[in-house]
């Protein structure tokens, strides 16, 4: 496949005529490069064959003896869209990202449907789910237990025994042992946490631990020059952990004119905007992979086409992606709570607020905006238009309007 398909009219043709439709006519071509996997892995997707549907890539799972796809099926809007989950498994993208908690359980029900009539994929689906919400081991073995019901299946491949944490702390003292005995009885095969709030700090401290196996994290191309970030990324990497990317696709509303340069910097190259920021991630295989949500085939196929396409983003690509995160830092909470919170008198969880002010205006979620939101704490959420926010937008480095934000989050979602 030449660089001008590649760059061109395999990213930009998706949109219009489907990837089907796309390497069907250019079955002749070369194909993107495939990772080469032991065919006795049962996660793996194995070499494409001359005729057969090219497979995103696969890589390793941390220190783990497994590998995964590339990229990560972000199963957060998944309800009943069985044909998705088809679409996923016919391009290889057999690393699945579900939660107790998504869409009050119908995620992983919707996956469990797949399975309940598909159950010999079992073994090629890489699953992980969360325990939303859950506080220690008992109530994560709660939760685990009935994921695996709505999942007709007995293991998960990776548990997040922690889904949201904020701070090392929540790794409860009884949550090792429990994962050990989880592992021993065959009910999980790698244990870790999700984090979207102050992510350094749980990266470095998790590294240490020598007991975490994987770590879901917020990382996209606004914090690829965050040198804390970097730093708490190369040691979990050192350490063995699989990292998975999330959040690396917030929507873009053309708003301003930094909307319409970016859109048409890429447009003009060939990708979706969309596709640059999969891309701008892709390229750090530090990552095992990129949890994306995908919430209809279409969307599956345009994000199968940007890791599929093996054009890497030229020096031009991402100096314009650093001078579109510079010109918007203001709108992008990139979850320093550690900052805001200190700042603000009787009042923490701030991040979580901006957090679910984005499921609402960047990904249209407003289920999981309400959802997330309703999670903070009752008495924190009583006095949040009623804080001080001064000191806090003076030292968030953001330079985010913190107090017309969470005015606007509570009109919105409270």
């Amino acid at each position: 496949m030449s660089s001008e398909f590649n760059r061109r009219n395999f990213l930009k043709t998706i949109g219009v005529a489907g990837l089907g439709s796309v390497l069907a006519s250019n079955a002749k071509a070369d194909s993107p490069a495939l990772s080469k996997v032991d065919g006795n892995e049962p996660n793996a997707a194995g070499e494409k064959q001359q005729g057969e549907t090219p497979q995103v890539p696969m890589r390793k799972f941390g220190k783990a003896d497994t590998q995964v796809s590339a990229l990560c099926l972000g199963a957060i809007d998944i309800t009943d869209q069985q044909a998705v989950l088809h679409a996923c498994t016919k391009w290889g993208v057999t690393y699945w990202d579900t939660a107790y908690g998504y869409t009050n359980g119908n995620s992983e029900l919707c996956i469990g449907k797949f399975l309940a009539s598909r159950p010999e994929m079992r073994k090629k689906i890489f699953i992980a789910t969360k325990a939303s919400h859950a506080k220690g081991a008992v109530e994560a073995e709660g939760r685990l237990q009935e994921s695996l019901k709505r999942m007709n299946t007995d293991y998960v491949d990776v548990y997040y025994g922690v889904h949201v944490l904020n701070n090392i702390s929540q790794l409860t003292e009884d949550l090792k042992p429990w994962a050990e005995n989880a592992r021993k009885k065959g009910l999980i095969k790698h244990f870790g946490f999700s984090t979207h709030t102050n992510m350094a700090q749980n990266l470095f401290e998790a590294s240490k631990l020598g007991w975490v196996d994987a770590i879901l994290t917020t990382y996209n191309f606004r914090l690829t020059k965050d040198p804390l970030m970097q730093k708490a990324i190369d040691a979990c990497y050192k350490a063995g952990i699989a990292l998975t990317a999330m959040k690396t696709q917030k929507s873009v509303k053309v708003e301003s004119d930094e909307d319409k340069k970016m859109i048409e910097h890429f447009s003009s190259k060939g990708f979706t905007e969309g596709q640059a920021k999969i891309k701008a991630v892709f390229e750090d295989e530090r990552f095992a992979s990129i949890s994306v949500g995908m919430e209809s085939v279409a969307r599956v196929t345009e994000n199968v086409a940007a890791v599929l396409d093996k054009t890497k983003l030229a020096r031009e690509d991402k100096d314009a992606l650093e001078r579109y995160a510079i010109a918007t830092c203001s709108g992008y909470c990139a979850g320093c709570a550690h900052i805001c919170d200190a700042a603000v008198a009787g009042v923490s969880n701030i991040n979580d607020v901006m957090r679910s002010l984005m499921y609402h205006n960047s990904y249209g979620n407003t289920q999981l905006a309400k959802q997330t939101f309703a999670a903070i704490p009752a008495d924190i959420r009583s006095r949040l238009l009623t804080a001080d926010y001064r000191l806090a937008e003076q030292r968030c480095p953001q330079r985010m309007p913190i107090a017309r934000l969470v005015r606007e989050a509570v009109e919105k979602l409270a």
